[in-house]
Parts: C-alpha cells; sequence; structure tokens
C-alpha cells in the first residue's frame, strides 16, 4: 500500500497548535543532479594541471622517438627510464647533483636568515610603536609587491659594489631579503596575539624581548613554518638571479641547470655539440628539480594548513 509523504509530523502539528499542516513534497532527485559549473571546473582543472604533470611523469619512460611519435599517455618502459637516469647522471660529470646541492645550500641559509630576520620584523611592525613605523610598512608591501625581475639589476650593482659577484653569498643574502614573510608575520601578531597576555607579561616585568622570545613566538609556530616554507619554494624556484650573479657552471643552482640541459637539447639548440641530452632526460631532470620541494610540502602540511588559518580571526 503506498504512503501518504504529506502527512504532517506530530511535532509540526504541535507548533501549529494542533492543526494539520501540510508537508513540503520532496525535490526527487536535486542532489543527485551534478553542478554544471562545478563540473567545468573541475574539468578545466584537469586538463591544464593533472594532465601536463601526468605526461611529464610518463615522458621520463620513454625513449625520443616514442616521446614523439607514441601516445601522449602510454607508458615507455622501466629500462628506458634506467637509460635516461644513466644519461643525465652522465652530463657534465654529475652535474645534476652538483646543482641539486648547490639549490639546497643556497635555499636552507637563506631560509635561516630569512626566520631570523622577518620574524622579529614583523613582531616590531605589528607591536612597537616607533618613528617610522607607518613608513617602513608601507615600503614593505611596496617591495613585496614588485616583480623579482624588475629588482635584478639593482641587486647585482649592490652585490658587485660589495665584491660578492661568484660567490655563494651574492645569492644567499638576496635570496634572504624577504619581505612577504615579514608582512605575513606582522598580520598574524596584529590579529591574532591576545593582548591581553601581553599586558599580563609586561605587568609582570617581563622585557619586549622577553614577550617576544617566550610568548609571541611559541604562539606563531604555524605562520613560521608557513614563512618558512614559502621562502624556501621561492628560493629553490628562482632562476633569473642566480643565472645574472653566478657565472660558474658548477655554482648554479638547479633551475639554472636546467637552463643549461635545455640548451643542451639539439631540438631546441641546433648548435649543440656532441654533449646532446635528448627531451626524455629534460623530463626527467625536471621531476628530479620539483622532488625536494615536494616532499617539504608533504612532510610539512600539517603545519601549513595551521598558519594558513592563522590569523583569521579577530580575538
Amino acid at each position: 500500500m503506498p504512503t501518504d509523504t504529506r502527512v504532517p509530523t506530530r511535532a509540526a502539528e504541535a507548533r501549529s497548535g494542533g492543526r494539520p499542516v501540510p508537508a513540503r513534497p520532496r525535490r526527487h532527485g536535486a542532489r543527485g543532479l551534478p553542478n554544471p559549473l562545478s563540473a567545468l571546473v573541475l574539468v578545466l582543472f584537469l586538463v591544464l594541471f593533472v594532465l601536463p604533470v601526468v605526461w611529464l611523469l610518463l615522458a621520463a619512460t620513454k625513449t625520443d622517438d616514442q616521446l614523439v611519435h607514441g601516445s601522449p599517455l602510454s607508458f615507455g618502459s622501466w629500462r628506458a627510464l634506467a637509460d635516461n637516469w644513466h644519461a643525465l647522471t652522465s652530463f657534465q660529470d654529475n652535474a645534476i647533483f652538483s646543482w641539486l646541492g648547490n639549490s639546497a645550500v643556497y635555499s636552507s641559509v637563506a631560509l635561516v636568515i630569512t626566520l631570523c630576520v622577518a620574524v622579529p620584523a614583523g613582531y616590531a611592525l605589528a607591536m612597537i610603536e616607533f618613528r617610522g613605523r607607518r613608513t617602513l610598512l608601507v615600503a614593505t608591501l611596496v617591495v613585496m609587491l614588485m616583480p623579482n625581475a624588475t629588482l635584478v639589476v639593482p641587486l647585482f650593482l649592490e652585490v658587485n659594489a660589495v665584491h660578492l659577484i661568484g660567490s655563494m653569498w651574492s645569492v644567499i643574502l638576496p635570496y634572504a631579503f624577504y619581505p612577504f614573510g615579514v608582512y605575513l608575520t606582522y598580520i598574524y601578531f596584529t590579529t591574532s596575539l591576545p593582548r591581553d597576555l601581553i599586558a599580563a607579561a609586561k605587568l609582570d616585568g617581563c622585557s619586549q624581548l622577553g614577550v617576544f622570545r617566550h610568548i609571541a613566538l611559541p604562539l606563531a609556530a604555524p605562520v613560521v613554518a608557513l614563512v618558512g616554507f614559502f621562502s624556501f619554494v621561492a628560493n629553490w624556484t628562482n632562476y633569473f638571479l642566480p643565472y645574472v650573479l653566478l657565472p660558474e657552471s658548477d655554482q648554479f643552482p638547479v633551475q639554472v641547470g636546467l637552463g643549461t640541459l635545455l640548451n643542451a637539447v639539439p631540438q631546441f639548440n641546433p648548435t649543440v655539440g656532441t654533449a646532446a641530452v635528448q627531451r626524455p632526460e629534460l623530463a626527467l631532470a625536471t621531476l628530479v628539480a620539483i622532488t625536494p620541494v615536494l616532499l617539504v610540502f608533504l612532510f610539512s602540511q600539517r603545519f601549513l594548513v595551521a598558519g594558513m588559518l592563522a590569523g583569521a580571526t579577530k580575538e
């Protein structure tokens, strides 16, 4: 026997004073129909972002002939992957490992300097009143919004004036200049640091440095991790600055090294000599170059999410 779905419930009758209230008819299938706009966005995301990454992963497993004439999304062979790896590591006597080591040194040392400078600077701008504070904050915002390429020539002139061209400090010191980290910590300390806690610490005789060290810094651990991750990624992926400041190939970071490999591909540079690099080897080098950033992201994901939510609400 069919059931009448329009019979009101007892709770509805009680709210209406005992009078029967007709139930709203159900919309069958309303939740089952996908949103066309959401589906379109997901398809565009798949085409523009996921497919190129899948193609890059598969390209490293092919020979150059398979890469050109085979199916774009087909797997090559493990033997071709091993051959590409051997050819890549043989380029300029294991230059790829030297480039990776240089990138690790440049990015890590610059990261330490960035955290030691950006976090206290953001705290000072947020919590301490001093002359020129607003001007300094505006200057930080202006420099943060400027493209990195516009700062290469002034940085080159400054580094050349102190005779650091060609040394690792010519890259590390500009890397450590990270105004976005200053502004990010400024936003956090302005919106999320409890003022009552700071006032209580000062009443107990704690100095400004003591408040920063014992109260503000432990509470700011998520945003410090966020600044560290962004700084490391920006340093690791920087190409133009080390390309201008470092003259020798054995000093290059991996991003500039990828440019050297690109110039050694005959299809892109017909004048290349015997040290030719095939396109699957270049794809494999690209995967090797992005692996450290991916590992850092996977291991620090929990802190990154906490840092992104830091400062989202006011006290």
